[in-house]
C-alpha cells in the first residue's frame, strides 16, 4: 500500500468492493448473515476501517466455504450472529471507537480542570 491510497482510502474502498461482489456470490441466507456481521463490527472499527479488513475478509471466506460446502448460516454461526462477532472482535470488552473517543474527552477534560486549578 503506498502513501496516496493510504491517505485517499482507495486501498480501503477496493476491499469493501471486493468483499461486496464475493458477497453477491453468496446464496440469499449468506447474504444476510453478511450484512448483519456487517452491521454488528462497524461499532468496532477504527476511524478509517482498516482494522476492520482483515476481520471481515475471514467472515466473509468462513461464508464463501460453508456455502461451498452445503451448510446453512446456522450450522456455521449459531444463532448468535451479535456474539460471533463480538468474540470474532476480540470480546465482550473490546474496546471499540466510542471507547478511544471517550477516554480522549476524559483526557481533555482533565486537563483543562487542572489548567483552572493552578
Amino acid at each position: 500500500m503506498n502513501f496516496w491510497e493510504t491517505v485517499t482510502g482507495n486501498d480501503i474502498t477496493r476491499a469493501w468492493n471486493s468483499f461486496e461482489a464475493r458477497a453477491e456470490a453468496l446464496p440469499a441466507d449468506h447474504q444476510a448473515a453478511w450484512e448483519e456481521i456487517k452491521g454488528h463490527l462497524s461499532s468496532y472499527s477504527d476511524f478509517t476501517g482498516r482494522n476492520l479488513t482483515p476481520i471481515l475478509d475471514a467472515a466473509l471466506g468462513l461464508l464463501e466455504e460453508a456455502a461451498s460446502e452445503g451448510q446453512g448460516v446456522h450450522e456455521v454461526l449459531g444463532d448468535d450472529i451479535k456474539g460471533f462477532c463480538t468474540a470474532l472482535a476480540g470480546g465482550e470488552r473490546s474496546r471499540d471507537y466510542r471507547d478511544r473517543w471517550r477516554e480522549q474527552l476524559n483526557r481533555n477534560v482533565a486537563r483543562k480542570l487542572a489548567q483552572l486549578g493552578g
